[in-house]
């Protein structure tokens, strides 16, 4: 059994409409496709999903709960620039891919 504490993140997405949902969990990717494929959060399942907009790392779930609080009470363009800052890129994006071939 592993002790490795996982960590948390707090993730943004762009959903039908313009609007942004904002959640949070420790695989990132697994949660996006539950909301992609319908058995994510309620808000998401009404607002289907567009894109990840953007992934930020948090130290624990606490951490997360409160960063997610503070994000959902920002305007839309807040949140549009905070993602900005935190872009998400996959692991199938060719310039991630490039940049953790040099790293």
């Amino acid at each position: 059994m592993s002790t490795a504490v996982r960590p948390w993140f707090v993730y943004l997405i762009e959903c039908r409409g313009g609007s942004i949902y904002t959640g949070i969990s420790t695989d990132v990717e697994a949660r996006y496709q539950a909301h992609l494929s319908g058995k994510g959060a309620r808000y998401t399942r009404m607002h289907p999903p567009q894109r990840l907009l953007a992934v930020i790392p948090c130290s624990d779930r606490s951490t997360a709960l409160a960063a997610e609080c503070r994000i959902k009470a920002l305007p839309p363009a807040e949140k549009r620039t905070l993602a900005s800052e935190h872009p998400y890129l996959s692991r199938t994006d060719p310039a991630a891919t490039a940049r953790d071939s040099r790293a």
